[in-house]
């Protein structure tokens, strides 16, 4: 009952159009800060800070998030350069996306995997904050873009990109089914 209101009353998508500009403006200018910053960003020193000096669990004096910091340490920062173009970015648009209303979820989506990224690196700051308004549009589905583009881009991507991945899909290992099917409705 409760997330059926959430999801569909137009009242809450009004409270979560506030909510998502809100969210998508600190979003936009902390990426658009970080894209023309007097000095162009790099990662490179917080991304070794997460490794050098990981979450520990203060009982045990381990690290907390060791699949993390593997990640980090062997993915991500030999590929510091492309991290350095991609963390900017994806903060502008994620920005973008939740101010306009465009693709909203898959806005928030992102949003929330940025915090997750942030958070399992130990920086705190305003991220759990960010994560919760993220949760609250995420969790809004289509409702969170009501009052935005996504009145127009959802049925759109849904009429032409929906069908015709559904037609492909049917094209394949689907239609010798139906072959099957038609021959037997003759008996």
């Amino acid at each position: 009952m409760l997330m059926n209101t959430w999801r569909n009353n137009r009242y809450i998508a009004g409270l979560i159009t506030i909510v998502r500009i809100v969210l998508g403006f600190q979003w936009m200018s902390a990426g658009w800060n970080k894209i023309t910053g007097s000095e162009s960003f790099d990662a490179g020193g917080y991304l070794t800070h997460a490794i050098t000096k990981p979450v520990m669990d203060k009982a045990t004096g381990e690290a907390i998030y060791p699949t993390y910091n593997a990640f980090i340490e062997h993915l991500v920062l030999p590929n510091v350069k492309l991290i350095n173009i991609i963390i900017p970015w994806g903060e502008f648009l994620v920005g973008l996306g939740l101010i306009l209303g465009a693709l909203t979820v898959t806005a928030a989506f992102f949003g929330i995997m940025m915090n997750f990224m942030f958070l399992f690196a130990g920086t705190v700051s305003s991220n759990p904050w960010l994560l919760f308004l993220g949760i609250l549009v995420m969790t809004a589905g289509d409702n969170a873009g009501r009052y935005g583009a996504d009145r127009y881009v959802l049925p759109w991507l849904k009429r032409n990109v929906g069908v015709k991945l559904i037609k492909k899909k049917n094209n394949g290992v689907g239609s010798s089914d139906s072959k099957a099917r038609g021959a037997t409705d003759n008996l």
